[in-house]
Formats: structure tokens, sequence, C-alpha cells
């Protein structure tokens, strides 16, 4: 085919009519019911994201509600002059206005001028109005009208991807219909009827990519679709279009993910420099992997397998690998890796962030194993059995060492087993007469580079809260301790309030607290009870600040700890001064209007 004559996907496979609409059949449905029974809307508003079927569905409408052959199923018949028209695109009947360029009240103006002008050898004359939220205010206003009382012949559809920036009262006057993203499992069979049609090799994997890539946009998958085609010479494949998209391979999330449940970290940091070299940045490979845990967590359920937006090969993969992941490993590692997606991008040494994001996913199930072992038992031994963890308390015997296993943990371990008991006869292991391999470490010990290897224990939950409530009980107190109890005088201890209010002052502190000190004498409620009354709340919070440091002082200098200050906001009762000449005037007049002439009159005053 020349060049020339190209078309590209997305204009030539345009749907035609309601039934070729990919993934938005409840609004091809109103549509043709509203048609077959005569409830045309005087208005429409198609809102939805980019590339799903708008302004295709306006064309549809506009070309069907004219035909004069109308199908049985609601469809256009496509071969009547109205149809005819509209397919060559010179169709007096339909107009189309693009907002984005035309948005100015003149470009409005003329479009109300037409509209006066009655359909010519049709029912309906339609106007289409594409990203009608480019309009400025004032054109906005000017369309008002026109759309809230439009000929009977006049039919308006306005399409939009900004729904909200349009005018609650242009709203009001339409029907609304919100458009789907479309389904990757609908576009991806969208694409493969294409390929059928050109006679162009295809593999679903390769579909199912470019088909979530598009992220709910056929016109972006057509696109895509098209430059596949170009660069692999017509055979869509899965590895054409990761390598022409610049996609993530999903065999490498596999293989980060059974490295990751074996817990090899060497081999995890690899594959992630492999990825590293072959251009991909890391934050697009944390977010992929966030993502690979999340297919992993949905098809460990049957009734969420649905939820996996990927072919039948890759969602087998998903499945096998489900079953070998737990869910706390999976929970685990997604929060993780959405951590480090967050801090990712404020982080100086970016690479170290998914690093550490992986050694810590790496190191998970030996985190749970210890967390769940019971308190004084050890994990399970190579061969299966259950080993109980050796008594390490200084007064305590250690176990003599039995078998080859045990000996080769006591080589290991020197600080279990290599320690001489106090005021005892160390027994002596049997040799075996042949040697054997030494037995794997278990995982629960951790080398220490001068004490062999020790036993780490993991707290409880129980544990940790415990020691929180210790560590609030050992917090300092701000209140000085003491047992003193001396007498004192009320004029003392004024005197000490009075001189603890200059020392606020020297120190800088706010006004309104010195003011507290200088003008409001405390009550005396006891012998050692005092209260202080403030005008407001924010005096009271002030004042419940500085308490501590009051207490200290008077305390300390009084020499009883038993002196309390407290304080409370009092209510000021508004009181009401007698009303004055000329309210007492104001109050008359309003009920005998004559006494305003009779003070002009007389030129009287008020004192």
């Amino acid at each position: 085919m020349p060049v020339d004559n190209f078309i590209v996907s997305a204009r030539k496979y345009r749907p035609a009519t309601f039934e070729t609409v990919v993934g938005q059949q409840h609004i091809t449905n109103t549509l043709k019911n509203a048609i077959k029974n005569n409830q045309l809307a005087q208005a429409f508003l198609f809102c939805g994201p980019r590339g799903v079927g708008k302004t295709t569905c306006a064309r549809i409408l506009a070309k069907t509600i004219n035909c004069t052959n109308l199908q049985p199923n609601g469809e256009a018949c496509g071969e009547c002059d109205s149809c005819r028209a509209f397919m060559n695109g010179n169709s007096f009947n339909v107009h189309e206005l693009d907002a984005a360029s035309n948005n100015s009240v003149d470009d409005i103006r003329s479009l109300i001028d037409q509209v006066r002008i009655p359909p010519q050898a049709a029912r309906y004359k339609v106007y289409i109005i594409d990203e009608v939220h480019m309009l400025s205010q004032a054109a906005f206003n000017a369309f008002l009208k026109t759309l809230e009382e439009p000929p009977n012949y006049a039919i308006f559809i306005l399409a939009t991807t900004e729904k909200h920036k349009i005018l609650p009262t242009i709203l009001s006057r339409c029907q609304i219909f919100d458009f789907n993203r479309i389904r990757v499992e609908d576009m991806a069979g969208h694409l493969a009827n294409i390929a059928r049609k050109e006679d162009i090799k295809y593999e679903d994997d390769g579909l199912h990519i470019i088909a979530q890539k598009a992220d709910g946009g056929l016109r972006d998958a057509l696109s895509m679709f098209d430059q596949i085609v170009s660069f692999s010479g017509g055979n869509v494949t899965y590895r054409s279009v990761i390598d022409n998209l610049n996609i993530l391979d999903y065999d490498y999330y596999f293989n980060v993910t059974d490295k990751l449940l074996s817990e090899n970290s060497a081999q995890t940091l690899l594959l992630f420099d492999e990825i590293l070299g072959k251009g991909f940045d890391g934050a697009h490979f944390i977010s992929g992997l966030s993502e690979h845990f999340r297919n992993l967590l949905v098809g460990k359920d049957a009734s969420t397998i649905k939820l996996l937006e990927v072919s039948e090969t890759i969602k087998a993969r998903y499945l096998q690998q489900s079953q070998a992941s737990s869910v706390s490993f999976l929970l685990s590692a997604m929060n993780i890796a959405n951590q480090c997606d967050i801090s990712y991008k404020l982080s100086k040494n970016q690479r170290l962030q998914v690093e550490l994001a992986l050694l810590k996913m790496s190191n998970l199930l030996s985190v749970f194993n210890m967390s769940a072992l019971p308190a004084g038992q050890n994990a399970a031994a190579p061969n299966g059995e259950v080993k109980k963890k050796p008594d390490t308390s200084v007064n305590s015997t250690p176990p003599a060492p039995d078998t080859a296993d045990d000996l080769s943990v006591a080589r290991d371990n020197p600080v279990t087993y290599n320690r001489t008991p106090p005021a005892t006869t160390p027994a002596t292991p049997a040799t075996p007469a042949t040697p054997e391999p030494p037995a794997e470490k278990p995982k629960f010990f951790v080398p220490n580079a001068h004490a062999g290897a020790t036993s780490v224990k993991i707290p409880s939950l129980k544990d940790l809260g415990k020691q929180v409530e210790e560590a609030a009980l050992e917090e300092e107190d701000p209140y000085l301790k003491g047992t003193d109890k001396e007498a004192f005088t009320i004029d003392r201890f004024l005197q000490l309030w009075t001189e603890y209010g200059g020392n606020l002052k020297k120190e800088g502190k706010p006004a309104g607290l010195y003011t507290i000190f200088t003008s409001i004498t405390p009550k005396v409620l006891g012998p050692e009870s005092f209260e202080v009354c403030l005008a407001t709340k924010v005096q009271e919070a002030a004042f419940r600040d500085q308490r501590p440091h009051l207490h200290n002082y008077l305390r300390s200098s009084l020499k009883n700890f038993s002196i309390e200050v407290n304080s409370k906001v009092e209510e000021i009762a508004m009181v009401r001064k007698p009303y004055t000449s000329l309210e007492k005037f104001q109050h008359m007049a309003a009920k005998n209007p004559q006494l305003i002439e009779l003070k002009n009159k007389f030129n009287l005053d008020f004192d």
C-alpha cells in the first residue's frame, strides 16, 4: 500500500455504529432506546477521559437521529441520503465546533445565528461542541439562553474531558453521560480484531501489554499498535512490544520475587543492577514491583482473580507464584516498596534506597520465623527435629553435645558450649569414629565477630508495650520532689508571687503572662491551697504551661511541698448601663413620631 494512502488505525477503524463502540454499552444502549422511543433530550454532555469514544458517539448519534431508514435495532442504515451525506462529510445538518480554538463570545454568537436556520431535508440540526470546557466565561454566558430554550429541531452534543470546569448552569441544562475507561480485555480483543483484518501476526501477551500501557484510552492503544506494527514488520510479539515501548519484562519481577522468597540477597541485587543497566529507572522498577506484589496478593483468592488485567499466560504464572508467597510476606513487601517509592525522589542516593528496600524484603521470612518461635525453643533442625534452646545463663550448666550435629553447633557457637561450668566436671563428649560434615547453621543464629554466634530474641508486642509503659514512668517529672511542710504567712506567699512575675519580665516572657502575676491576686482556699481567677482561656493556657515552674519556685522558697495553685476562667457578667437621654427619646419617638417634629420646632437638645 502506498505510503500516502496510509490511514492510522484510530481513524480507519473508528466505530460507525453504536454496536461497534468498544466498552461503552451502558451509554450506547441508552441512546438507542431514546432514539427508538423518540425521547431525545435537547442537550447532551459526554464526559470521560481521552480516547474512550465521546466524539465518536456524538457523531454516531448525529447520524442516527437523521437517518430516514432507521433499523429495528436502533442503528442507522448507512445507505439513505442523510447517512451518505454524513459519511462523505458534506452534511448541512451536522456542525462540529472545536471549543479549544473557537472559545470566544463571537464564535458562540455565530453558532447561535446558525441555530435560527432550520434543517434541510432532515428532522434535526445537530451541533457537536468538542472540548467545551475551553469556552470562556463570557462565551458560556452567551450560550446559556440558547441551550435552555433551543428550537425544537436543534440538538446540542457537548464533549469534555474536564467536567469540573463547566459551569453548573450548563450542567443543569444537559443530559449527562459519563464514559468509562475501557477495560484491558475489551481493548485487547479490539486490537486482535484489527490485527486479523489487516493480516498482522500477533501474540495475546503483546496485545495485553499495549492495552495496559494505554491506561483505558483506546485511541492511545491504536497509536501504539501502529507503532509496534511498523517496528516489528507486521509481527506484534510480546518481546517487540516491551522493547519498543520501553517496558520492564514480567520475567524480571517474577525472578526478583523468587530470589526474595529464597532469601538470596546477592542475586536480588545483581538482578536490580541488570535492570539499571538496561536503562530503566529505579522508581519505575519499585513501582512495578509494588504492582507485581499486588497482583500476587489478588491471585491468592479465587474471588479476586478477576482483578488481574493480564493475559491468560501471565495470569497462570501469577497464580503459581502466589501459592509460594504468604500474605504476610506480600503485605510487608508492599509496605516496604511503598515507603521506598515515597522517599525515592527526595533521596540523594536513590539507588541505595531501592537496594535497602530489597534487602529488607529478602530478610522478611527470617524475621517471621524468629518472631514465631515459642519461648525457650529453637527453629527446626536440618533433620526436621525441633531442638530446645540451651540455657545460657551464667549459673546454668550447658548440656553436653551428644551428636555430630551438636558438635558442629558447638564449634560454631563457642559462647553456648565452650563455657566451663563452676564447681562441676564437664561431661566428655563421645567422638564419633567418622566425622560427619558440619550441619547448616540454624537461621536464628546471627554471626558475631567477637563472640561467635548469639541467639537473637525478638520481643513480642506485649513486651514492647510493657517497655513503653516503663519508659513513660521513667520520664523526668517537671515537679521537684520533697517532704518539707513548714508553715508560712500569706504576706510571704504574695511577696514571692510578685517576685516570680518580675523574674518572668526579666526573662523576656510574653507580657500577658507578666500581667497575670502583677494584676491578679490569688484567692486563699486553704492553708496551702490557692486559686487564680483568669479572664480568658488564653490566659489560662499560658498559666497552665507556667504552673510547674511556679510550684517549684514557691515550694522550694517556702520549704513546703504541699502548696497548690490552681486556675479557673471567671465569666464576667455584663452590666447594662442606664439609658441615656438620647436613647430614651429615640425609644419614645419610635412610638410617637410627632415628638421629632416637636423637638425640631423648638430646637430642643439633650443634656
